[in-house]
């Protein structure tokens, strides 16, 4: 038993996405197309393909992207400017779309 919580923590696949950073892009894509296995199916599918096509240190940054440009404030609306951020979040979707097409 010890044995099996070792190896809990921050497993990562070889593409670099830890299992954690999986399980929540899934939990996020069930809230928006509902719940079901086969809906656990079809987002698990979208972020394998997301994975494969997007490196994970540039999901991070989007992710962290996203929450910054989502706080109220001024500063927030300073990074909704942000060329690099802009054509960052613009890579994500393109390969969000193209994961969402094979897997949806």
């Amino acid at each position: 038993m010890i044995a099996l919580l070792i190896g809990c923590g921050t497993a990562q696949a070889e593409d670099g996405y830890p299992t954690y950073a999986r399980v929540d892009y899934v939990l996020g894509c069930m809230v928006s197309n509902g719940q079901g296995p086969d809906v656990v199916r079809k987002c698990s599918c979208s972020i394998d393909e997301i994975a494969a096509h997007f490196p994970y240190d540039s999901y991070v940054a989007v992710e962290t992207a996203r929450g910054m440009q989502e706080a109220p404030g001024e500063r927030a609306a300073l990074m909704r400017d942000v060329g690099w951020i802009k054509d960052l979040l613009n890579e994500f979707r393109q390969a969000q779309v193209a994961a969402d097409l094979k897997c949806f």
